[in-house]
């Protein structure tokens, strides 16, 4: 019933909140705070695989967990210092529309749009994986009825309202998936032997119990031998595997990854003010901690009443943990709903992103520029029903290792739009030639990175120089490189004309005075 009832609430909102123009479809008019899209951020950063998944991350992984945490609390900084401000100033609806116009260039425009689409569509079938593991849970629903079921839920109100019942959904999907989160805390830790007060700051003395072999009376109350060494040994450095290099490089391309993220970025354009963009980003990094804080606590527990479990146990951690501590229904109920309130919430935001990347910058911009202001909306909603059927057969079917896969799409937006993006608005210099020979190089080097960690190519692995999943801390320097080395090569080759609008872009970014 609460789930049931969570749900009903989407589509109210998305009824109230329907829209008539491109703008409120794209970008909910440009008049949402710093707290709503702050909040609206988190919620569609933390996905099902992030409620559920970095719990079971630092349960498998232990101190080589963190990586995860620092890498995509970290993209949040970079966000703040080189991006947000800048691209609100910018003031239209889509990242590729920002470096289409930045490079004076359509085919930057399009390779831009082309990466999006790619990020949305592998990102969006990771989130029906999520999904259906709620759903399986709760309603005892297959798969493939899972996830047809989440689909026709977010593409109703999506339809309907655009951006601005994506976000004001997206606010209330985060009350519901943090509170859901937290509230749990206090009683399993209390059951655990805590005082419940901050379970952040007293699972400290369990972990150092678990070290020691002690944990739940059902779990056989005290671990000796092998049994011992397997459990501790998962929050000791290095304890899983892996070393320091893996370990910066997985931070690094979370970081930039994060901080290229299509339909984060997207978010920057939703906001009344450059201002107002830079402090929304500190409030979705204050949301966002909140739930990254509390993940080990989940890790933590579920160690103590399943210490010897593997990735079965992970996958299903946050909704696992809980029940073994013996909660009732009703908290079962209420965590099963927050964790579909993550899945469904970036659900929303990529189809949006996906949907814009093709309707806005690919047809109302380039094949019919023309077209009037219900045309673009109409066309968008298309557009957006064709990607999410596409997305939900691509799902129901989805590739094998999909974390995996998520990971390289990080690795895509890192080595792509980020440092193109860093580039465009932070050195006056680079042109369309650059953005061009360095987005194809990130591609081409992604690319060959998945393919290689396919073929099992050693150099490609996970303890490879250059790991498909980590690859930005080469890729990324380097595509920033080749942008600034090709633009001083090309600097010839740009017209006056063109250079006169690049230079108008770039005085609007930097609130520059023009000549």
């Amino acid at each position: 019933m609460i789930m049931l009832a969570t749900l009903a609430l989407y589509l109210l909102i998305g009824i109230y909140s329907r829209v008539s123009t491109t703008s409120g479809y794209w970008v909910a008019g440009q008049g949402i705070g710093k707290i709503g899209n702050g909040a609206a951020i988190a919620a569609d950063w933390m996905s099902a695989a992030s409620f559920m998944g970095v719990a079971g991350l630092l349960y498998l992984k232990g101190w080589f967990g963190l990586g995860y945490i620092l890498g995509w609390t970290g993209g949040y900084v970079l966000l703040l210092v080189l991006l947000a401000a800048q691209l609100r100033r910018f003031g239209k609806f889509t990242v590729a529309e920002f470096v289409g116009d930045r490079f004076d260039c359509h085919a930057v425009r399009l390779i831009t749009a082309g990466v999006t689409v790619i990020i949305a569509v592998t990102y969006a079938i990771a989130q029906f994986k999520g999904i259906g593991l709620i759903c399986g849970w709760i309603f005892g629903l297959g798969y493939a009825a899972s996830i047809v079921f989440a689909a026709g839920i977010t593409l109703s109100y999506l339809l309907i309202s655009g951006m601005t019942g994506v976000t004001r959904n997206q606010q209330l999907q985060y009350v519901i998936l943090i509170s859901s989160f937290l509230i749990p805390l206090w009683i399993l830790i209390q059951k655990a032997g805590g005082a419940g007060i901050l379970p952040q700051l007293e699972y400290g003395a369990i972990l150092s119990g678990i070290m020691e072999g002690k944990v739940a009376e059902s779990a056989g109350g005290q671990l000796t031998g092998d049994d011992l060494a397997r459990a501790a040994t998962v929050f000791l450095p290095w304890g899983t595997g892996g070393d320091i290099y893996q370990f910066i490089a997985l931070v690094f391309t979370l970081m930039v990854g994060t901080a290229g993220l299509p339909h984060i970025l997207m978010r920057f354009y939703t906001v009344t003010s450059e201002d107002t963009a830079r402090k929304s980003v500190l409030w979705a990094l204050f949301f966002i901690g909140l739930l990254y804080w509390s993940s080990p606590v989940y890790a933590i527990m579920g160690r103590y009443w399943n210490p010897l479990g593997g990735q079965a146990v992970a996958d299903v951690i946050i909704l696992s943990a809980p029940e073994r501590a013996g909660l009732g229904p009703a908290f079962l109920g209420y965590l099963a709903a927050g964790a579909l309130a993550a899945g469904i919430s970036t659900l929303a935001g990529l189809l949006i992103t996906g949907a814009s990347a093709v309707a806005h910058d690919w047809y109302a911009t380039v094949v019919r520029p023309a077209s009037s202001e219900q045309e673009r909306l109409h066309v968008g909603r298309v557009f957006t029903a064709i990607l999410c059927g596409g997305i939900v057969l691509a799902a129901l079917n989805p590739p094998a290792l999909i974390a995996q896969t998520v990971a390289m799409a990080f690795a895509l937006a890192g080595n792509t739009i980020f440092p193109v993006c860093v580039a465009g608005i932070w050195y006056s210099r680079a042109n369309k030639y650059g953005a061009i020979a360095g987005l194809i190089f990130g591609l081409d080097m992604t690319l060959l990175a998945m393919g290689g960690w396919l073929l099992k190519v050693p150099f490609f692995s996970d303890g490879g120089l250059l790991p498909a999943t980590s690859s930005s801390l080469i890729v990324c320097p380097l595509t920033l490189l080749i942008v600034i080395v090709v633009s001083n090569l090309t600097a010839h080759k740009v017209t006056p004309e063109s250079a006169g609008r690049m230079d108008d872009i770039l005085r609007r970014l930097h609130n520059l005075p023009r000549p």
